[in-house]
């Protein structure tokens, strides 16, 4: 069976999209079948960084690993049975489709809760959350009190992932490997992230999740959207010298893959 990987975060602008496509890819580069599913229906921006990158390919004629962009199949009403949902039928038969001819499927969820996000996150073997280092983004996996040292409850986010936990546990289904994935850090070392730090530390602990190292903030993320293109690509579309900065990103890519420890993977790139 194909590993399925869920990207969710309730929050917009947390780097989702960026995560998918560069995990897809990298995976892709390894010799991974990989096939994608962006379940924003209205924004598709990972769907559209996939046809990005189709277009660019087929301009220059290159050929790069890459992520097949899989799309939800429509469904006739009459073939419902009586109380099904019909976005639980189109996920599962996307699902259903994928799972023969991939080692991994990716689902990229949306920025706020549907009901497509919640039926996938009980499909996740890995879950990513990725997370800008903030208490305003924080707050999307627990409340704190007002200086930020005590958690005072989890949030609706939190909670909608216990709720699927416990459906995979219900369906005799392996437990949920879930990673929160700290984007947007900084270098330098300030107040807010001593105490951020020890905040999701301890969080983490009492909720049952992993922390991985994400990206910085980095010019490249929005310069490559409009190509398709990732970090992993830039030698071969005729970049010798990566600056220092791509250097990082691309390490710091390298450190994310070795942190999800996805079965069969070494992030040898």
């Amino acid at each position: 069976m194909a590993h399925i990987i869920v990207v969710g975060n309730e929050k917009g602008g947390a780097g989702k999209s960026t995560v998918s496509m560069h995990v897809s890819t990298a995976l892709a580069r390894m010799g991974h079948a990989v096939s994608v599913l962006d379940l924003d229906l209205r924004q598709r921006t990972l769907g559209r960084y996939c046809e990005n990158r189709r277009d660019f390919l087929d301009q220059t004629k290159l050929e790069l690993p890459s992520p097949t962009l899989f799309e939800l199949p429509e469904v006739e009403a009459s073939s419902l049975k009586p109380g099904e949902n019909v976005y639980d039928h189109r996920l599962s038969a996307a699902v259903a489709a994928m799972e023969p001819n991939n080692d991994f499927i990716l689902i990229d969820c949306p920025g706020s809760h549907t009901r497509l996000s919640q039926v996938a996150h009980s499909l996740a073997d890995t879950l990513i959350t990725p997370l800008n280092d903030s208490f305003i983004d924080f707050d999307l996996l627990a409340h704190t009190d007002a200086n930020g040292d005590k958690i005072t409850g989890p949030s609706v986010y939190s909670e909608m992932v216990w709720t699927a936990r416990q459906l995979r546990a219900q369906a005799g289904l392996t437990p949920i490997d879930w990673v929160v994935v700290r984007n947007r850090m900084g270098a330098q070392r300030m107040v807010n992230k001593d105490k951020m730090e020890r905040a999701i530390q301890k969080l983490s602990k009492r909720i049952g999740f992993r922390i991985a190292p994400g990206f910085n903030e980095r010019v490249i993320f929005r310069e490559l959207f409009p190509r398709g293109l990732t970090l992993l690509d830039l030698k071969d579309i005729g970049v010798k010298q990566l600056n220092i900065s791509n250097v990082a990103a691309r390490q710091e890519l390298r450190d994310l893959m070795k942190s999800l420890n996805l079965p069969g993977v070494t992030a040898d790139f």
